[in-house]
Formats: structure tokens, sequence, C-alpha cells
């Protein structure tokens, strides 16, 4: 059995730890709300989106762009969201697992450090790296689709797919696949849009006659990068909600197994103290009877 100097300060280091994880689940709680908010906040304006593209999609017949080009997929382009940092729980693994289970060739764009390393460990072919911080700047959203568009004209890759841990509730977050490019319709982009929990918008029965210049296809060919860039945004502020969920709930299981082990710890430690007490009172009876 452990002597009671070495349960002590196996105590102190525990309780060390569990206020650093008390800590980090407080900060995680705090960036957590943030990202939610700003996940929320984009709701109106993908709304007032989708209404324009109704409205220009009652105007137009048929749509000829490279965006709607249904072509065969040699090439897919993913886009990883992960974190920079661990300390979340599976978030990460999860996302590994489902790259693990693609086939056939694919490109690689990494949004994060820990899916940088994992597709230079695992030798997929990573075509660039970018960093997001908690803010998640619309501009590096912006590079980052203008980057994968050209590859995608070009035709180096077939797809525009992101893969992130969409955020459900705090408790569960879903690796997720969502496709940017081809669009398979103008319906599909104003669905997308709305998002599943959305109300759906009603186009059909507004009698205001909207008038477009220069002309719906030319507006059309505008708002289309507009819609990737979009959605592209969504799927990173998603992930960022859904990074911080889990490592709330990451350091919070932690701060619940430091304090079971420091009870764990505090009974053998009292256990030690009266069986050395024990011990010291029968050698004082045995002294004392051994000099009578």
């Amino acid at each position: 059995m452990p002597n009671l100097r070495e349960i002590r300060r196996r105590i102190k280091s525990v309780k060390n730890t569990r206020q650093i994880t008390k800590a980090m689940e407080l900060v995680a709680a705090s960036k957590m709300k943030k990202a939610q908010q700003a996940a929320l906040s984009g709701q109106p304006y993908a709304a007032l989106l989708a209404e324009t593209l109704a409205h220009i999609s009652s105007r137009i017949e048929d749509v000829e762009h490279p965006f709607f080009e249904e072509r065969e997929i040699k090439t897919r382009g993913i886009i990883v969201v992960t974190t920079d940092r661990g300390l979340c729980g599976p978030l990460n693994g999860n996302l590994f697992r489902e790259i693990m289970k693609i086939e056939g060739n694919a490109e690689y764009v990494s949004v994060g450090r820990k899916g940088k390393q994992f597709l230079s460990r695992s030798s997929r072919n990573l075509l660039a790296d970018f960093v997001v911080d908690d803010n998640v700047p619309y501009v590096t959203i912006k590079q980052l689709t203008e980057f994968m568009i050209e590859k995608y004209l070009a035709k180096e890759i077939d797809t525009i797919e992101v893969l992130y841990p969409h955020f459900v509730n705090v408790l569960v977050q879903n690796p997720t696949f969502g496709k940017l490019l081809p669009i398979t319709g103008l319906e599909d982009m104003i669905t997308q849009l709305r998002g599943k929990n959305a109300e759906p918008f009603e186009h059909a029965d507004d009698e205001r006659n909207f008038k477009f210049e220069p002309d719906p296809v030319t507006i059309l060919s505008d708002l289309l990068p507009l819609f990737v860039d979009r959605q592209a945004y969504q799927a990173v502020l998603s992930a960022k909600a859904a990074e911080h969920s889990a490592r709330m709930v990451a350091m919070k299981t932690a701060k619940d197994n430091a304090s079971k082990l420091i009870d764990s710890l505090t009974l053998q430690f009292n256990k030690a103290r009266q069986a050395a007490i024990t011990q010291e009172i029968l050698e004082i009876a045995a002294a004392t009877a051994g000099n009578d």
C-alpha cells in the first residue's frame, strides 16, 4: 500500500488537474455560446438570399452554368474542417474515420491543424491548408472557396464537398458531408440556404413585380459564388460550435472523474492513516507490556 506522503502528493496533483479542467470547461462554454450566436446570426441573410434566388428562378427556364454541370466524377475535392487543438473528445476521430471510408481519387484542403496532420500522416493528396480562428473571418472562407472553385473550373476536381462536425446540440456533433458543387438545381440551392429547420418561404403567391437589372441570368451568375461562400462559411461556423461544445463536455467529464478520484484517494488516505495509528497503538501497548 502506498505511504501517506505519496497518497497526499497524488491528491494534490489531481486537485490541480481538476482546477485546470474546470477553468477550461468554463472557457469552452463561453466560446460555445458565441459560436452558436454567430451561426444563428447568419440565418436572416441566408433567408434573404434564398428569397432572391426564388424570385430569380421564376424568371429563368434553363440555366447554363459550370456550377450546374453534371460530369463524371473522377476526382473529388473535399474540404476537411477540424480543430487546431485537441481535448475535444472523439470529435476529430469521427471525422478521420469518415475520411478512411473514402474510396477513389480525392484532393483535400484542410481547415484546422489536426486535419492537416492526419492527411499528411495518411499520405493523402493535400492541396492546401487554411487557418481559421474562433471568430471565423469571412475573408478567409472566401479565399478558401475561390481556391476550390478555381480548381473546379479547371477540371482538376469534379466536386467540391465539405466534411465537418455538424452541431446538433451540446452533446451531439455528427460528422457530415455537405455538397457545394455541382448544384443539382435552383430549388436545391434555395433548400440548402433555408436550412432543415427554417420555415419555408412561399414565393409563388407573391404578386409583386420584381425587375432585375441587367437581367436575371447575369444576377444569378454573380450570386452562385456567393452561395458557395455562404454554405462553406456556415459549415465552418457549425464546426466551431461543435468544437467548443465537445471540449466543454470533455472537460466536464475530466473534472468529474478527477473529483471521483480525489474521493477514492481520500478514502485510501484515511484508511492508511487509521492503519498507521492502529499500528502505533499496538506497538506502544506491546512495549508497555514488555516493560511490565
